[in-house]
């Protein structure tokens, strides 16, 4: 699949701006939602005297949520219509999470979560979807990295919403609840560009995870080593002799590298035949950073430099991945195969927190650098696969 593309015969090779900033609007939403809700609803639940095993239970509910909805989003926005979805799921996540608030009993908040994240995660389908159809192949890549970027952003904007009113009160709450709230208004306003869904998928919703394999394992990888690493580097950064604020400073360094190299890479997949080459790359480097981490942690400056170019490249893998995808896909098959995209991601989630732990209980603390390793080393191998012994299908 990767080396014929499926292409839309009514291609558009100008930017359509309303979409842009509508899908823009509803991706800051997720972010910020997702950037905010973890940190404050942990925090709530700690305070209440809730065990760390029933905290993660209950944060656990996230990952399942979105590979639950993942599959659905397709299917409802075919029926209602995407602009109907996305403000539908808009409404959903805004009542739950006032609902939070108000949700007194710890079982409620079990129910909150699923339909909360489960409503994040439609939008975040279908603003992928809308982004994919509004970018002009041509500079497919420039708008991707614009989007990335803004995802970025609005994950590092919750916690620092956080950071400043804190947890009390119903504030932070109505707060989330009004930014998501807010990306209705440029949604609505750019119904008229509402992409159409118009026809039933070609396939069964797994048969795209497999249907496009470089781009959706390439989001996998992002998911868990994104989510393992943000989770678990802070213990590794502690056991390697920095302390608290220097590992945090390591963590903002990624973050950052994350957020500045999303659009350049952008530029640079647009003007690169074959995404899976760059693919590759990052994963290389990903790689050859994983492992030379244990080597050089004990210089700051250093390995400041390294996260700084890993978080880069790590997030290259989401960017150009969703980039790879949209060249190969339109219509129906685009929309399932970014649920598909977005399912695998949630999955990476699930994945490498519990991989990367056990990683550091097996092997000791330097496990954390030899299970990114094993990660990018999965994707390096299926990227080469593909590329040189890969079969030709149409």
């Amino acid at each position: 699949m990767d080396q014929s593309p499926l292409r839309n015969p009514a291609v558009r090779e100008v930017i359509h701006w309303p979409a842009l900033i509508a899908a823009v609007a509803a991706i800051t939403a997720v972010g910020i939602a997702i950037g905010l809700g973890l940190p404050l609803l942990s925090v709530i639940l700690e305070k209440r005297g809730v065990s760390s095993t029933m905290i993660g239970l209950n944060s656990a509910m996230a990952g399942v949520a979105a590979m639950v909805a993942a599959p659905l989003s397709t299917m409802i926005a075919q029926r209602l219509g995407v602009v109907n979805t996305m403000v539908a799921s808009i409404v959903a996540a805004a009542i739950s999470a006032l609902g939070f608030y108000f949700a007194e009993a710890l079982w409620m908040w079990f129910p909150l979560r699923i339909v909360f994240h489960g409503a994040i995660t439609i939008l975040f389908v279908l603003s992928e979807f809308w982004i994919n159809t509004a970018a002009p192949p041509s500079r497919r890549g420039l708008v991707l990295g614009i989007y990335a970027t803004v995802l970025s952003l609005g994950f590092a904007a919750g916690p620092l919403i956080f950071s400043v009113i804190g947890s009390e009160g119903i504030l932070p709450f109505a707060i989330g609840a009004g930014v998501i709230l807010l990306a209705a208004v440029p949604i609505l306003m750019a119904r008229k560009e509402n992409p159409v869904i118009d026809a039933a998928p070609n396939y069964h919703f797994m048969r795209y995870i497999f249907l496009v394999p470089t781009a959706t394992a390439a989001v996998f990888i992002f998911g868990a080593v994104e989510s393992g690493g943000l989770a678990l580097f802070p213990v590794y950064a502690n056991r390697t002799g920095f302390t608290e604020s220097q590992g945090a400073l390591l963590l903002m360094m990624m973050g950052l590298g994350n957020v500045l190299f999303q659009i350049p890479v952008g530029l640079i997949a647009d003007r690169i035949g074959d995404r899976r080459r760059l693919l590759s790359l990052f994963a290389i480097i990903g790689l050859v950073g994983s492992l030379a981490l244990p080597f050089l942690i004990h210089n700051w400056l250093v390995t400041a430099v390294i996260l700084l170019f890993w978080g880069g490249s790590v997030a290259g893998l989401y960017t150009v991945g969703l980039a790879h995808l949209g060249d190969k896909l339109h219509g129906a098959d685009l929309a399932s195969a970014n649920a598909a995209f977005v399912f695998c991601y949630a999955l990476g989630m699930l994945v490498g927190p519990q991989t990367i732990g056990a990683a550091m209980d097996v092997a000791g603390h330097h496990g954390f650098a030899w299970a990114l390793a094993f990660f990018f080393a999965l994707y390096v191998a299926l990227t080469m696969f593909r590329m040189v012994l890969g079969p030709k299908r149409a």
